[in-house]
C-alpha cells in the first residue's frame, strides 16, 4: 500500500498549490485558537476552493464547540474531520463526516484500545504527547510503541521531517504520514523544497518496500 502524505498546518494558498502538485493527498486546515497555524474561516474557504478535486481538505479542530465547528462547516469545504483533543466518539460523529482522531502518545497510551472506542474512524493519528500541548510538538516519539496490528489505519505525526520519514515509514508501515513543522520556513509557511525532498523520501521508502497502490483517506 502506498503511503499517503497529509501536509497539515497550511495558511496559504500557495502552499496548498504546492503540496497538491508534489502529490499530497490531503491538506490541513487548523481551526484551533492557541496554534500558531490557525487559519481564519475566510482564507481556508479560499485555499480549499482551490483545491484539485481529488485532493482532500482536513479540518482540525481541539475540544471545540458543536456551533464553532459548524460555522466552519458551512463556509468551508471540509471532506474530513480531525479531532485532536478529548473529543468523545459520540463528539466525533455527531457532524455526518469521516473523521480522524488524534491520540497523544503518552505513557501506557493503548493503540488498540482507542481503535476499539472509536472504531468508525477512517484512522488514528498518533502523535507526540507533551503535557498541555495538543500538537504540532515538533519531536518524534518511540515509533516502537506502536503495536505491529494497531487495529485501525494509522497516520503517523510528530516530529516527522525529510531527513526521518523514510526511516519512520520502514519502522511503522504506516498508512499514511502527517507533517506540518517539519516542512516549514517559519510557523505556517510552508517550504517548498523541504516538502519535496520529504514527498520524494516517501516515494523511496515505498520503492524499497515495492509499494506500487494509489489512493486516499477515503
Amino acid at each position: 500500500m502506498r503511503t499517503r502524505v497529509k501536509i497539515c498546518g497550511i495558511t496559504r494558498t500557495e502552499d496548498a498549490a504546492a503540496a497538491s502538485t508534489l502529490g499530497a493527498d490531503a491538506i490541513g486546515l487548523v481551526f484551533y485558537e492557541h496554534s500558531p497555524r490557525r487559519v481564519e474561516i475566510t482564507r481556508a474557504a479560499d485555499i480549499a476552493s482551490g483545491l484539485p478535486l481529488f485532493v482532500q481538505t482536513v479540518g482540525l479542530f481541539v475540544d471545540a464547540a458543536a456551533a464553532e465547528i459548524e460555522s466552519v462547516l458551512g463556509r468551508v469545504r471540509i471532506d474530513i474531520l480531525q479531532f485532536h483533543g478529548d473529543e468523545s466518539p459520540a463528539d466525533c460523529r455527531r457532524f455526518g463526516l469521516p473523521y480522524i482522531k488524534a491520540i497523544r502518545m503518552r505513557p501506557g497510551a493503548d493503540v488498540r484500545v482507542e481503535a476499539g472506542r472509536y472504531h468508525d474512524a477512517r484512522a488514528l493519528l498518533l502523535d507526540t504527547y507533551r503535557p498541555g500541548v495538543a500538537g504540532g510538538t515538533g519531536t518524534t516519539f518511540p515509533w516502537s510503541e506502536i503495536p505491529a496490528h494497531p487495529g485501525a489505519p494509522i497516520l503517523l505525526a510528530g516530529g516527522l521531517t525529510p531527513e526521518n520519514v523514510q526511516d519512520a515509514i520502514r519502522s511503522v508501515r504506516p498508512y499514511g504520514v502527517d507533517v506540518s513543522g517539519g516542512v516549514e520556513a517559519a510557523q505556517g509557511i510552508k517550504d517548498a523544497a523541504r516538502m519535496a525532498a520529504f514527498f520524494e523520501a516517501v516515494r523511496r521508502a515505498d520503492v524499497a518496500a515495492g509499494d506500487r497502490d494509489t489512493g486516499h483517506f477515503s
